[in-house]
């Protein structure tokens, strides 16, 4: 199929009729602009200019809008200009990085860090990089163990690797350990997500803790949805759990969640830091963080060590939304974090219910296929530490509106 009566490539008439197939299953998408972050006079934290109230973004502790942060990234602008330049190996790395690097691995009690430009390119190097160098280019050398809800950015991490990649069960701690005890790879990696983007579970952490360094595997945990809102000040799952410090766990986080600016970050050993510097090759082949968005990621991990108690509100939070939605009648997940999913089944469903939330002042994430499952769409609600009364009330409207005319199939 080169080309149609018309002289168009017949691959644009494959890919419109698979479009036109997405948007008449509810699986079609939009760019939908944002209002700005600054909010309408009067309307409090966490309400756009266009006076709807965000339930749908990452900014679990409420400081994307922060003052003290768009001030930092104003001043990095001025004195290192507005992008890194090169790749962190030329000239993309500047002392915001490695003064964040720093703060980061010390804030999370970790050996060392290492700042990326996203959360998805530190989750790619870590275990595309571990797996090349401990397999040493050998596709029998290590097994990759992941959970079958891990976000894509570790999927596609496993799948990059060059080793043999085993996807157990949600949360079965039995057959991760199955799958190590049965390995014939001199090396394992276990890779999960800490907090789980959209159900907001939690990892059974220490088990799996436990798992691996009986079995003699490095453990990769993403914290993307854990860092500032679990654990000690924040300071993510493994440290709620205990295992912070322990050699045998890696961590990634984001810069872009609780920390409301950009990029990405690892933090473990010394050794696997190095190992990233010297072969993880989305780090080596990427430009640098953007030096503003490095200054407010620094800002903002100033604030969280003076208001330690951030995360815990978020918390609170996030499980009165839950208990909100529950009492309308909703399936909901039990948060473990700030992010609250309401199930509803199927596409159609999630779409009108997201668009009338919005018709009653209230933004929300919609999840549908291939984010989630079949049968699974739902709404994702994600809490903050900076949500008033007024705003439950708006949520507590928006639902009842839901509830009122969406059927739910889940």
């Amino acid at each position: 199929m080169g080309t149609n009566a018309t002289g168009e490539p017949g691959a644009l008439a494959v890919l419109r009729a698979a479009g036109a197939a997405r948007r008449a299953a509810g699986l079609g998408r939009t760019l939908s602009p944002r209002a700005r972050a600054a909010g309408t006079p009067g309307a409090g934290p966490g309400t756009g200019r266009d006076g709807l109230l965000d339930l749908a973004s990452n900014d679990y502790l409420g400081l994307a809008a922060d003052p003290r942060l768009a001030e930092a990234a104003a001043a990095a602008a001025r004195d290192w200009g507005p992008g890194a330049t090169g790749s962190r190996l030329v000239t993309g790395t500047t002392e915001l990085h490695t003064r964040l690097e720093d703060e980061l691995a010390a804030y999370t009690r970790a050996p060392r860090a290492l700042v990326f430009s996203s959360g998805y390119l530190a989750n790619l190097a870590a275990v595309t990089a571990l797996a090349q160098v401990l397999g040493q280019d050998r596709d029998d050398a290590v097994l990759i163990v992941s959970d079958a809800a891990n976000h894509a950015s570790l999927i596609d991490a496993c799948r990059l690797a060059r080793a043999r990649v085993e996807v157990t069960p949600h949360a079965d701690v039995a057959a991760v350990e199955r799958a190590l005890t049965r390995r014939a790879e001199p090396f394992a990696l276990v890779v999960t997500d800490t907090v789980f983007s959209v159900a907001g579970d939690l990892a059974p952490l220490r088990d799996l803790h436990r798992v691996a360094a009986g079995q003699r595997a490095l453990l990769v945990l993403d914290e993307a949805h854990a860092f500032g809102v679990l654990g000690p000040g924040g300071r993510g799952g493994a440290a709620a759990a205990g295992i912070a410090g322990d050699p045998h766990v890696i961590r990634t986080f984001t810069l872009s969640k609780s920390l409301g600016s950009q990029g990405g970050a690892v933090a473990g050993p010394a050794e696997v830091i190095e190992t990233l510097i010297d072969v993880g090759r989305a780090f080596i082949f990427d430009t640098g963080l953007a030096p503003p968005s490095a200054a407010a990621a620094r800002a903002a991990l100033d604030i969280l060590r003076h208001q330690p108690d951030l995360g815990q509100r978020a918390r609170a939070n996030a499980r009165r939304l839950a208990a909100l939605a529950a009492g309308l009648d909703f399936p909901v997940s039990d948060p473990a974090g700030a992010v609250v999913r309401v199930l509803l089944g199927e596409p159609g469903a999630a779409v009108r219910a997201q668009r009338i939330c919005a018709d009653h002042g209230v933004r929300v994430g919609c999840f549908r296929p291939p984010s989630v499952p079949p049968g699974q769409s739902c709404l994702r609600l994600t809490a903050r530490a900076d949500l008033t009364e007024v705003h439950f009330e708006l949520a507590f409207r928006a639902l009842g509106a839901v509830r009122d005319h969406v059927r739910i199939t889940a």
